[in-house]
């Protein structure tokens, strides 16, 4: 499957951001869904040997069936900066990427979108490298201020920083920690939340991002073994 060349990845930290600050006027944060696939993908990290295990898998539109997945690794080769992850897995998932059989509609990644100190984080830089509509769904905050939404599966606040809404929180399941859900590329918020919802079956995480995290973390646990 095609992966532009946007730009290098052997590159400074300086040289990074500035990357970031250039391709985020290249996004489109519009698009709808609903979508027929789903990718979820995460990344894991051995801190031992410094390997990353990236995971793709691909999933129907509502998360209830697995269509495919694919893993690679790699030995990270960029550090370990907040705000710079992408730097670091992207080029450990497009190896995963390339292995898929199915061309998903929909990536829904492990990290943040538009909620990023530069708008510009791994599912923006992800979506736009993969041409894909791409999600943000973290399970931390990086930058905002936001209020706790109500308790109820659905219940949602604004994420904002100053008088900008990067995002929102969203809370996938009754009484559970809700998930930070921002725009990656080609995707309006309303949808991002509507597909993250749309596979959320039972869980904190979507299916497909949940499968995926269970995959790479079955990867790290055998390479410590």
């Amino acid at each position: 499957m095609r992966v532009r060349t946007l730009h290098p990845w052997t590159v400074t930290p300086q040289e990074a951001m500035a990357i970031q600050l250039t391709l985020r006027s290249q996004l489109r944060l519009y698009g709808s869904g609903p979508f027929a696939t789903v990718a979820g993908i995460d990344v894991a990290y051995d801190k031992r040997s410094k390997l990353m295990f990236a995971g793709i898998v691909v999933m129907n539109g509502d998360g209830r069936e697995e269509l495919d997945c694919a893993t690679a690794t790699a030995t990270a080769e960029f550090p370990y900066i907040p705000g710079l992850l992408s730097f670091r897995e992207i080029p450990t998932v497009v190896k995963a990427w390339k292995q898929l059989r199915t061309r998903p509609d929909c990536l829904i990644c492990d990290g943040h979108g538009l909620a990023h100190p530069r708008r510009f984080g791994l599912a923006c830089h992800l979506g736009l490298l993969l041409e894909r509509p791409s999600i943000g769904c973290a399970k931390s905050r990086l930058v905002g201020t936001y209020q706790e939404p109500r308790k109820r599966r659905g219940s949602m606040a604004p994420l904002m920083d100053q008088d900008e809404q990067i995002g929102v929180v969203l809370r996938t399941k009754d009484g559970v920690t809700p998930v930070f859900v921002s725009q990656g590329d080609r995707i309006s918020l309303d949808a991002a939340v509507q597909t993250i919802l749309a596979t959320c079956c039972g869980y904190r995480l979507p299916e497909p991002q949940r499968r995926a995290h269970l995959l790479v973390t079955k990867m790290r646990l055998a390479a410590q073994a």
